[in-house]
Parts: C-alpha cells; structure tokens; sequence
C-alpha cells in the first residue's frame, strides 16, 4: 500500500451535531455500503451504530472503525461518541489517528462538547478540518460559526465555501478555490453537478473569497505579493498553502453541508484526501524503554522493527479484541511479539480489519494501518514491539470518575457472572473502575456520568443476563485543610524487649487550588536529628493517611506536609517506628487545620426552546447552581452554569418534563469547591450513620 495515499481520521463532535449521520454518507458514496441507514427512525440505524442499545436510544456509545476508498486513497474512519459520558472513546481515537473532522452544528455552532473536543484534538496535535453540518435548518448561519471558532477555539478557521440558499432552501456550495457551485443531484445526493455561481450570489461568494485569501496570505508571502499585486491566484497556490496550514495545526478550513439532506459529503471526503496529512508526515516519538529522557524517532517503514499500540479493547463471544494502530515495521499472524509494559511476550494468533461489527481477515499489517488482533492479553495504552525492552509510546490522557454507585446481584447465583461483566467493562474502559466499600462490603462502580454507568448497568442485564440492583449514587466528596497546623509528635512504646520510638516535628499547611498533585510532602530536617533512611517512613505513613480522612473518611487533598525536626532513639526506632508515628501524628494534626469538606462541581451547558429559560434557570438555581452565561439564538437558549454534582441526580428527567421533552444538556467535572457548612454537617452525619449501620 502507498502510504502517501492513506489517511486515518476521526469524526468527533459535541451530541447530535451528525457525526454518524456523516459517517454513513461517507460510507454510502465510497461505495462501502448500498442502503443510507439513519440514526433515528427506522431501518436497521446507521451501520456505525451497531450496538442495540446505541439504535434504540439514538446515540453513538462505542466509536467504531471502518475503512473507506476515495478518488484512489484509501481512509481508515473512527467515528466517536459525542456524549461527555463516554468521553474516553474520543481520546483514545484521536490519540492514533493522523488527522480529524471536527462537526458543528450550522444552528448551535460552538457547544460545550466542541470545545472539550477541541482540547482533545490539541493535547494529540491532531490536524483537522470543519465542517459545518445541518446547513438545512431553521437558524443555521456559517459565519457565526465561523466567528464562534475563532474566538472560543482560538483557531484560525477559514471558510473554503459558500452556501447556495439558506435554511431550508439550501441548495448546494459555492468552492471558493475553483469559484464554481456544487449541486448534489439524483435519490441520495450521489451525483454532483458543477456550474457556474448563480448570478446573484456572485458577489458574495467574490466577497467570501477575498476574505479566504487574506486569511491565507498570513501563510504565504507569494500569496501576498500576488495579492498586493492584484495578479489571479492559482488554485494550486491556494492548495497548497491550506495543507501546509493544516498539517502545521495552524488553519482550520470550514466546510458546508447537511449530511441527512446529502449535500456536501464528497466535497469533504475530496478536503480529506487533499489536506489531511498521511502517515509519512506525521512523525511520532517513542520513549526509549527504561530511559524517558531518550526518544526514538518511530518511521512509517514496513521493513522496519514492528512497534504498535493497543488502544482499544472489546470483548465478545471469540475473545478480547483488540485495537491497534501499527507505527512501524510489519505484524504477520501468528507471530510473537513482546507487550513493553509487562514483558510478555504474546502470539498475534489473527489479525482482522474491521467495518463497524464485521470482521475481515488479513494475513499481515504494516506501518500506517489501525486493525485489530485477537489472541492477545492487554490493557488499554500498551505498546508492542518485535524488539524486548525496546518502547513505549505515550499513553492516553483518562478523566478520573465522578459518579459512584453500588451494584448487587439480585440473586447469590449471578455474583459469578457480575463480576465477569464489571471484569470485562473495566478493562475495555479505563474510566470506569470497580472497587470494593471495605466498611459496607458492596460492590462500588464508578464513572463519568449517570448515562456512562446506566448504559453498563443495562448492557450487564442483556448481555449477561444478570438481574441486578443499583444503589443510590455516591458522590466522591474530598477533605481538605483551611488553615496551617502545627505538629510535635512523639511515639513510645515500651514493651518486653525492643520498643518503638519516633518523634516529628513540622507543619501540615494548604496547597495552593491549582496545584497539580494532591498532597506533596518536603524535609528540611538538618543535622542529622532524624536518619536519612527513616524519612521515606516519615513521607510513606503521611500518604498513607490522606487515603481516608478523620472528617468523614473522604479522601484528603490539598495538603502539604513539612518534617523540619525530630529525634529517634538509636535502638527503639525503626522504619515501622517512624510509620506508626506519621500515620497517628496526620490524624490528630489534620483535624487542627480547621479541615472542610470539598465537593465536585459539574459543568453544565443546557439547550431549551427560549420560552422555557426562566423555569430553567431557576430550577438550576434551586439546585444550588450558579448561571455563568445566557445566550439566545433565534428560538434555543443556551444556560451555561455550574452545579455540584450531588444535586445533578434525575436532572435528565427532571429537565425533560419542564420542557416537553425538548431540553437537552451536557455535564462535564469542572472542579472541586468548598460545601456550605449546613451541609457539610448532613453529610458528616449521613456517613456516621452508614459507618454504624456497617458495624
């Protein structure tokens, strides 16, 4: 395969902007499938759509992958959930993939998933295009969103078309490069017709095209002299300045259309292959094993020693399958090859490219190509190579859980299959974690949002067919300090034979709020008064008490702790010594620092028909919210807030029944705030009650 003419992207998108509606355009005109499925309403839903439960309720849960040819390159696709819930399934893609298509929504523009999107594509250096989807719809307008992007994204993005008719008049696009409109005839849009621009939006479209190429001209000094010169601008100047653009993360170009009205989508798929970069001009760093300071530079080469990274897992009825993106060299089945993280060495018994659920047999993969292999045992982020010992790749950026619940069988006889069930979710979803409550003995899942853990709920009953309970959810609540203590703590212990001693002296004080780490411990202890080796004991028995705090047994951030002095007995004390003594000083310490309690504090951007804002907002404020922003466009209001999280259960349908069904939102964790003291007072007592009732 000509790597030159491949490309691996992602389509990624706030909800319901027509990522998948998109998708299975993109399919149906590269010939990939015969049938336009839709996503709502009927038919089988979108072929990329292949869970039930992503049919019955109309959304994308699992990004699924698939390969495309277009105009004599071939195109590995992942499309990507849009919901914040299942918002690893995007950084996972998007870490593999060389190039992306943001969606935006000709009416809502830039929404609050668009812009964790564009984080996402930021923090992998992923290039990409726009593309400005529902261009049909009551209220759509390009160059809002344009503007939105601009100043919410902080990108450049430049619109590369104009559109012939608005709303529900919308017609075609005008290719402000070739200054020619594009319509989109015959059943399903499959024919394009090229003409000239109608008469009377020639002016706007030269207009639209000079602000194109004053845009450009910031990357190009021969574009610039042309246009001081006032000489015409060749299209292959034009070209090549936007994939330069691109490929630098510098420039968004801006497409137009409306997938479920097929208007636009070969246009796209044409950008696709023209400014997206290949494999070849992507390059890609591996850390040397054992040594993080040294880089490997990763090439393209199938001749090359194998390296590839396992990004996603999947289990079903054949096994775990697993997702990989192959970065050098050539993988053939059957072979072995080492996992760098555990040292194993794993036989590659399949290799199988994938369309959605179906699976295509191959007997090798090179450089380049995302497939999946069966017959090897992993977790999410791993690297393999042919080599022992050789690299490691840059794992993937996972969100910590916010949400808690506890799950119970209904009956004793399908504990076994549960826990078979939160087994397999946890290793294919590193944000969804199960642990065990050791003071009430349940079974705790946790994870981004009500709908992430209501869709593995639901998917244990199907899937495992296990009848199951779930418990109210949790909040992960958090302790922190409010003021500097002092401590000077000393621990005997006299019994027969050797006895225990320690003694510390230092200060436990507040971390500043946008510190990165949780706890960090310093020693400024000199002379020698407490042992070099018994200071790690000192910093071990500190950390070891910020797992469960004396206020209501919430883990403890916020908190420095500084050992300045001490002494120790030149037989009584020892690393277990000065442990026991850290643990037991923290304890008593902590609770001089006048500690409070800290609650997640969500995120929330809600979309209702204008009439229902008040009634909105006030229900948001009841629940302790605070409005950050209000903005109306046309007849949708747009409520962005901030909400602590243990006021956001049964928001959904709470919401759904003040708007008739018409009030949609997304929740993301923004930060941790301080609880009102009447509160906090509740939650204390709730615990106790809960610690009792475990005793």
């Amino acid at each position: 395969m000509d790597l030159k003419k491949l490309r691996n992207i992602g389509i990624s998108a706030h909800i319901d902007s027509g990522k998948t509606t998109l998708s299975e355009r993109i399919l149906y005109y590269a010939g990939r499938i015969h049938r336009i499925n839709e996503v709502k309403g009927g038919g089988d839903g979108a072929t990329m759509d292949y869970m039930d439960l992503e049919r019955e309720r109309g959304i994308t849960i699992t990004s699924a992958a698939t390969t495309v040819e277009w105009d004599d390159h071939t195109i590995n696709l992942i499309d990507t959930p849009g919901h914040v819930d299942f918002t690893v399934e995007v950084e996972r893609s998007l870490r593999v993939l060389d190039g992306a298509v943001l969606v935006l929504c000709g009416v809502g523009g830039v929404q609050s998933q668009s812009l964790t999107v564009d984080r996402q594509m930021k923090r992998y250096h992923v290039p990409r295009l726009a593309f400005i989807n529902k261009m049909d719809r009551t209220g759509s307008n390009c160059e809002r969103v344009v503007q939105q992007v601009r100043e919410k994204m902080g990108c450049d993005a430049v619109l590369m078309q104009w559109p012939i008719g608005k709303e529900e008049n919308f017609e075609g696009v005008i290719d402000l490069v070739a200054m020619k409109a594009s319509y989109f005839d015959g059943a399903n849009g499959e024919k394009v017709r090229v003409e000239e621009i109608p008469a009377e939006l020639v002016e706007a479209a030269t207009t639209a095209r000079q602000h194109m190429l004053e845009s450009l001209s910031m990357y190009s000094d021969q574009l610039m002299e042309l246009l001081l010169s006032e000489e015409a601008v060749p299209d292959e100047v034009i070209h090549k300045i936007v994939e330069q653009g691109v490929k630098g993360q510098d420039l968004t170009p801006v497409f137009l259309g409306s997938a479920y009205k097929n208007k636009g989508v070969q246009l796209l798929l044409d950008a696709v292959v023209r400014y997206l970069p290949s494999p070849l001009e992507r390059p890609i760093k591996a850390k040397k094993y054992g040594d993080a300071a040294e880089e490997i530079q990763l090439e393209p080469d199938p001749a090359k020693p194998f390296v590839g990274m396992a990004f996603k897992m999947v289990e079903d009825s054949f096994g775990q399958l697993t997702f990989m993106r192959i970065y050098q060299g050539t993988v053939n089945k059957g072979e072995m090859h080492f996992n760098q993280r555990t040292d194993q060495k794993q036989r590659f018994s399949r290799i199988v490219k994938m369309h959605a659920d179906k699976r295509e047999e191959v007997d090798s993969a090179s450089a380049g190509d995302i497939v999946a292999v069966l017959g090897i045992d992993c977790a999410t982020g791993d690297t393999y190579a042919a080599d022992r010992r050789y690299c490691t790749l840059e794992s993937m950026f996972v969100a910590e859980p916010v949400i808690k619940m506890a799950i119970n069988p209904v009956s004793r006889d399908g504990a076994d299959k549960l826990g078979k069930a939160l087994n397999r979710f946890r290793r294919e979803d590193p944000t969804f974690r199960v642990s065990t409550d050791e003071e009430t003995s349940e079974t705790v899942i946790a994870g981004m949002g009500e709908l992430h853990l209501d869709i593995y709920v639901e998917r244990i009953r199907r899937e495992y067919g296990v009848a199951v309970e779930v418990g109210a959810p949790k909040v992960s609540y958090r302790e922190a300090p409010t003021k500097t203590a002092e401590y000077n703590y000393k621990h005997k212990k006299q019994t027969g034979g050797s006895g225990q001693y320690a003694h510390i002296v230092g200060k436990l004080e507040c971390l500043p709020d946008d510190a990165e780490e949780t706890f960090v411990f310093e020693e400024n202890v000199v002379g020698g008064r407490i042992p070099k080796e018994y200071i790690p004991s000192v910093e071990k028995g500190f950390r070891e008490s910020v797992h469960k705090g004396p206020v209501a047994e919430f883990p403890i951030v916020g908190v420095k702790a500084i050992l300045e002095d001490g002494s120790y007995h030149d037989v009584d004390s020892s690393d277990m010594a000065f442990q026991t003594c850290a643990r037991n000083c923290f304890r008593e310490t902590f609770l001089k620092t006048k500690p409070v309690l800290l609650e997640p504090i969500m995120k929330v951007e809600i979309e209702v028909p204008s009439q229902y804002q008040g009634p909105v907002a006030g229900e948001l404020t009841s629940r302790r919210g605070l409005i950050v922003s209000t903005e109306i466009k046309g007849n949708l209001a747009t409520i962005e807030g901030e909400v602590p999280l243990a006021e956001t259960f049964g928001y959904s349908t709470d919401l759904r029944s003040m708007t008739q069904g018409q009030g949609t939102f997304t929740m993301e964790f923004a930060k941790y705030r301080r609880v009102p003291a009447s509160i906090q007072e509740e939650i204390i007592a709730e615990k106790k009650k809960q610690l009792v009732g475990a005793k």
